[in-house]
């Protein structure tokens, strides 16, 4: 039992019981997924409808179906989290914990201790079938750490307990670049994981030095990306730097891995613990292949509902071998660009093409759309030179050709572009 399996236990994690319920709980999955989903979905729904108040009366009377259960936003849980607790469940026996906020709507959630191990065991299984055993492999770290005080403290002692090392992401310069890569040389990493677009950062820098990560350092054999999109070109450039496979990871605080596959291809749906459904406008189920809202069911939390909640992103759920996967994602749900005319413009959308302009137009390393109004937009890069008027003219008749109308645009070159606290690099904002 490694470091952290073995904190689990002593903490009164079952992560043992846990690893073997999973085995069994998987065959039944493969054996019969819907009958499986079917009495998961009963189960948990009961439990909550007679143990959960706070769910009890949101759901009402009214309820016939399972499409007629209401879904749950992340709006609906920021309130004290007692009161939303099953009974039987406190803050004292329950693992709680705060979502990243990421989103603008951050609240604090409760998970039954026997559900996080059940999800601790399922990320240990999931990342070793995409070859990763997270006993042995030292993982490079690219995520947001505290600035300083006792929550630094206690990242640094989770890294430690989970055989990893946390690289600084907010210092993009060339100096923290060179750092990375002489660690890289002394020390035996088996996989990268953390956030996009830091990712890619560094591998641009690598590209620019001509280096490849693996030739620096031969023990790695994978890299993990998660939290934000991951464009073509953007993974073909990982997979260069890198010289390894790429594994997109998409997931939540408050479910764990929702879907994990090799980057470009399908993510394969952790059916064992989560229901996952895409819903329409109207929180009706939409046609697999169609695009739609992301919500998910955790089947064994009992401490805290999270039954059909929105996560707050789009994305297209299909089939393969009787199984859901995610075909693809599709960024925030209401994070469109509003144009004059009222036309709606999504924001992943909006953001590829400018990327896609600005690429062809100078070397730039990242950037970050703000709409401030329907006819004004600003945009923040990081480049070694600034744009000259005549690349700005350019940007400005490839949005015209777009959008089909004028607008107001500036450019703003900085020498680092705004993070969140855990390092995420929102790449469009609407003031509006």
């Amino acid at each position: 039992m490694n470091l952290i399996n073995l904190s689990l236990q002593l903490n009164g994690y079952a992560i043992a019981t846990a690893q073997k319920q999973l085995q069994e709980l998987k065959q039944q999955v493969e054996h019969d997924y819907a009958a499986y989903t079917e009495t998961k979905k009963t189960e948990i729904l009961k439990h909550h409808l007679h143990n959960t108040p706070f769910y009890r009366n949101l759901v009402g009377d009214q309820c016939q179906t399972w499409e007629d259960l209401p879904v749950l936003t992340k709006q609906d849980l920021q309130q004290a989290l007692k009161p939303r607790l099953s009974k039987g469940f406190s803050a004292k026996n329950v693992h709680v914990h705060r979502t990243s906020g990421s989103s603008g709507t951050p609240f604090i959630f409760a998970k039954d201790k026997f559900c996080h191990a059940l999800t601790w065991a399922s990320i240990t299984q999931l990342y070793s079938t995409s070859g990763i055993d997270l006993q042995n492999s030292y993982e490079a770290r690219f995520y947001g750490i505290p600035n300083h005080g006792a929550a630094r403290l206690k990242e640094r002692l989770k890294d430690r307990l989970s055989n990893r090392y946390r690289f600084s992401i907010f210092d993009t310069s060339a100096a923290n670049f060179e750092s990375f890569i002489s660690r890289f040389k002394k020390e035996r990493f088996g996989h990268l994981n953390g956030y996009t677009s830091t990712l890619v950062l560094f591998a641009r820098y690598l590209a620019g030095k001509k280096l490849v990560l693996k030739d620096l350092c031969p023990s790695l054999t994978h890299c993990i990306v998660t939290a934000e999109m991951l464009f073509k070109e953007d993974l073909e450039l990982l997979q260069q730097q890198f010289g390894v496979p790429v594994i997109n990871e998409y997931g939540a605080s408050e479910t764990g891995i929702i879907a994990l596959g090799k980057a470009g291809g399908f993510l394969h749906i952790d059916s064992s613990l989560l229901y996952v459904e895409i819903l329409g406008e109207a929180n009706k189920p939409v046609a697999p292949g169609t695009s739609g809202k992301i919500v998910v069911t955790s089947l064994f939390n009992k401490a805290h509902p999270f039954i059909r909640y929105e996560i707050g992103d789009l994305g297209v759920l299909a089939y393969q071998n009787g199984l859901p996967v995610l075909s693809q994602l599709e960024g925030r749900v209401g994070d469109f660009a509003l144009l004059p005319d009222g036309k709606k413009i999504p924001a992943l959308a909006f953001y590829y093409v400018t990327k896609e302009i600005m690429n062809d137009t100078a070397s730039v390393k990242e950037f970050k759309i703000i709409q401030n109004a329907p006819n004004h937009f600003s945009i923040n890069y990081v480049a070694e030179t600034e744009f000259s008027a005549q690349d700005v003219e350019k940007i400005k008749r490839a949005m015209l050709n777009y959008l089909g109308m004028e607008i107001q645009l500036s450019l703003h070159k900085k020498p680092i572009l705004d993070r969140s606290k855990r390092g995420k690099l929102k790449q469009f904002t609407r003031t509006f």
